[in-house]
């Protein structure tokens, strides 16, 4: 019976973050379809696929990078200009944004990786300024301060929906964020991952045992690169332009704000670290110009209470809540066995 109470408890407490992301996905829509709520949360499931793509670099290999946004910046013109010249399917640029990230990962990661630590950073600091430049040193490719819009209704139709409609959009992007989500969850827990976080907490050990550390990192940046890509394309789908911004630091700094609010010791940390960011750029800055302020008083209030972020923070709630449970459905079960006064009394306190 406690291990069947042990399981269920697992089970609920690994399948409920996954419910409440579906769930706050798909139920606003279903209320209201004004255009600004969709607008909202196609950032916000942008903003989950761009901070867990970052949560590969710094949480699992220990990574840290100031110019993530490099590889969906790139992912997003590469994506928008074969849109505008070949008759792609609007489904496909978040795949197309992955793949171009990934010949991108393959040049940069070469050189960023054969460093770790601060070095790694300012690396990774110096290839984002230098793309940055680029767009202006090239305008031909880049579109200038105009960048490269796009038409998403102008693409073939498939299965009768031209996705000029902001819902057919919007749905686009949620079914590809849950479907990156998952595929990153999936890859999280392959073994190749556990090699990452030996290299992650002691490299020379890992070199011992027959990995080489650079060639982890290597392979963690073009994964990492990958998905960053895809949040560049569900976020083409959304604005509809791929601009100067879409590379800059800011990007790459909002990012790394959000993995480090959520937390990167658990997989749903980073999730609610681009929820709040997402609520703090939107809704506050929709109200106040100094949202960022706010932002950081935050950010401190949560590295002075919960040290472990949102995303620990919330596994304790969880795991409280759970506990209380378990303890209610122990002590009703005692009180069919008998002793109904005594454990009947310590079933009422537990609930309440």
């Amino acid at each position: 019976m406690l291990s069947f109470l042990t399981n269920s408890r697992t089970a609920l407490r690994q399948a409920l973050p996954w419910l409440l992301l579906v769930a706050g996905l798909a139920l606003p829509p279903l209320f209201t379809s004004q255009s600004w709520l969709l607008a909202y949360l196609a950032q916000t499931a942008t903003m989950i696929v761009f901070a867990l793509s970052f949560n590969l670099l710094l949480g699992e290999t220990g990574l840290l990078s100031f110019g993530h946004a490099v590889y969906a910046g790139l992912g997003v013109y590469a994506a928008a200009q074969i849109f505008n010249q070949y008759p792609v399917p609007l489904p496909l640029l978040p795949l197309i944004g992955g793949v171009s990230a990934v010949l991108a990962a393959v040049v940069f990661g070469f050189f960023s990786t054969r460093r770790v630590s601060t070095t790694f950073a300012m690396i990774t600091l110096a290839i984002g300024e230098l793309v940055a430049a680029a767009v202006w040193l090239v305008p031909g490719w880049f579109g200038g301060e105009g960048g490269v819009p796009i038409d998403q209704a102008s693409g073939p139709v498939i299965f009768g929906l031209n996705f000029g409609p902001s819902i057919q959009a919007y749905v686009l992007i949620a079914g590809w964020c849950v479907l990156a989500c998952i595929a990153m969850f999936v890859f999280s827990r392959m073994p190749f991952v556990r090699v990452a976080n030996a290299v992650r907490d002691n490299p020379v050990r890992a070199a011992a045992i027959g990995f080489d550390p650079r060639r982890v990192r290597f392979a963690m940046v073009i994964v990492a690169a990958f998905f960053a890509g895809v949040a560049g394309g569900l976020g083409l789908i959304n604005v509809e332009l791929a601009s100067a911004e879409g590379v800059g630091l800011a990007r790459s700094g909002s990012v790394l704000i959000a993995a480090v609010i959520g937390g990167t010791a658990e997989f749903f940390g980073p999730v609610l670290g681009a929820v709040v960011l997402t609520f703090f750029s939107l809704a506050v800055g929709s109200v106040s110009l100094v949202w960022v302020a706010y932002l950081g008083l935050f950010f401190v209030w949560v590295a002075v209470v919960a040290p472990k972020a949102l995303g620990g923070l919330y596994c304790c709630m969880i795991a409280r809540r759970l506990r209380g449970y378990r303890v209610c459905i122990v002590r009703r079960w005692r009180v069919d066995a008998g002793d109904h006064h005594r454990y009947g009394t310590r079933l009422c306190a537990a609930v309440r």
